[in-house]
């Protein structure tokens, strides 16, 4: 893929408005494991609407948001700069993961001619599970957003 088509994976964009949920405000990886944690006993205290297209169950889909999140957040504390906040959103069909670092001149870039076993695939694996995704820069900050349907 070159840098060009990766640039078209993660376009700048806004993403739609969306009802507060959770937020987490991260200085390290070591605390990926408790905003999993958090995260899984709120997705199962609020299940999935139905099953989504496809036949995929309630379980699945709250292993995709974790795993979204995880990326997105993991991202953002390894390669962004400054304050690192997480949030995830309710819209009317869709979880909004959302993250943000104040690394404003580094958009999400894919790896490009990479080995798989090397890692940094994930914004692919986000990009492949959400509907829509993107990023945008606004008071100082980069925010780097996906939308995973709930239905």
């Amino acid at each position: 893929m070159t840098g060009q088509a990766a640039g078209v994976i993660w376009p700048s964009a806004s993403p739609p408005p969306a009802d507060p949920a959770l937020a987490w405000e991260l200085q390290d990886i070591g605390e990926l494991p408790r905003v999993r944690a958090e995260l899984r006993r709120h997705a199962i205290a609020r299940p999935a609407d139905h099953v989504r297209p496809g036949g995929e169950a309630a379980a699945d889909l709250r292993d995709q948001l974790i795993l979204a999140l995880d990326e997105m957040a993991s991202n953002a504390l390894r390669h962004g700069a400054g304050r690192v906040r997480a949030v995830v959103r309710l819209t009317p069909a869709a979880y909004l993961i959302e993250v943000s670092d104040q690394a404003i001149t580094a958009p999400p870039s894919p790896a490009v001619e990479r080995d798989p076993s090397e890692g940094g695939l994930g914004l692919y694996l986000i990009a492949e599970m959400s509907t829509a995704h993107g990023w945008y820069v606004n008071a100082g900050y980069k925010h780097v957003w996906a939308l995973l349907p709930r239905r």
